[in-house]
């Protein structure tokens, strides 16, 4: 089977298919949406030949489907028909998990991406759960608020690297596990690497992308799927959307303090 990886991010669209050695890629942004995602990336591919398709999505994801809009880029991503708009069978998920997967070795594994926000994912026994760490409360935001892009260029650098090293630090004290790997596009700019971790490639997403149509041949390739979680009951449904919405209340207020600031601290510099 030939596989069409694609590896959507906050600021590029990559692309991979079986049998070819380079990846190709287009600009991605706050205007894009999944429709023009699609024809971009089959223009693109041009010739390339595939009779399915792997989706690495900036987003949670479920059962082949964005279950949340991503945080990123355009809206309409959450009930997009992407098998109807490519023509092929379709898997999708969190375009963390697939970087995880392609780096994964064995055991219990935290990943951690490095880019427009904080991408991670945990593997244990070949079994791959996406997380969303990034919007855990840190200081007097989220993680994701320090040390991802948005951090960076409002900090420097140098307390950049700081706050990557305290919150690595802390996820591997509360996680415990065997192998942490670092990747996403702004892992070059670290000096040297946190204690207890090693360094991922962006390109073992499409390893991660070609590994979600393999079997699992007893030879350790790692099979994607996820628990399916235990029914609520009423009441407890309740809290939970209650909490939800109280939960990206507060993600959504907390960025707005954030673009404020970053906001004044540009007319400042000016």
């Amino acid at each position: 089977m030939k596989v069409l990886v694609v590896d959507v991010g906050g600021t590029h669209v990559k692309i991979l298919a079986s049998g070819q050695k380079e990846s190709r890629k287009f600009d991605s942004g706050p205007d894009l949406i999944p429709g023009n995602m699609v024809r971009q990336v089959k223009k693109l591919a041009g010739a390339w030949q595939f009779d399915a398709v792997s989706i690495g999505y900036p987003g949670p994801a479920l059962h082949n489907r964005p279950v949340a809009e991503p945080h990123n880029l355009g809206r309409g991503w959450v009930g997009f028909h992407f098998e109807k708009a490519f023509g092929h069978p379709v898997k999708l998920i969190n375009d963390a998990a697939m970087q995880a997967l392609g780096s994964y070795k064995g055991g219990k594994m935290l990943f951690l991406g490095l880019g427009t926000g904080l991408g991670s994912a945990l593997i244990v026994e070949g079994i791959v759960e996406p997380m969303e760490l990034g919007h855990l409360p840190y200081k007097k935001s989220t993680y994701e608020a320090y040390v991802g892009e948005r951090g960076l260029l409002r900090r420097g650098k140098r307390k950049w690297r700081r706050h990557v090293e305290d919150v690595v630090a802390r996820l591997i004290a509360a996680l415990e596990p065997d192998d942490v790997v670092l990747g996403g596009g702004n892992l070059k700019l670290l000096e040297k690497l946190p204690k207890g971790c090693r360094a991922g490639d962006n390109a073992n997403a499409f390893i991660g992308g070609f590994r979600l149509w393999e079997r699992d041949d007893g030879a350790g390739a790692p099979v994607m799927h996820r628990r399916a979680p235990k029914p609520l009951k009423p009441d407890e449904k309740v809290k939970h959307d209650e909490k939800v919405k109280h939960d990206k209340k507060v993600q959504l207020g907390e960025k707005l303090k954030l673009d404020e600031k970053v906001k004044a601290g540009r007319k400042g510099a000016a």
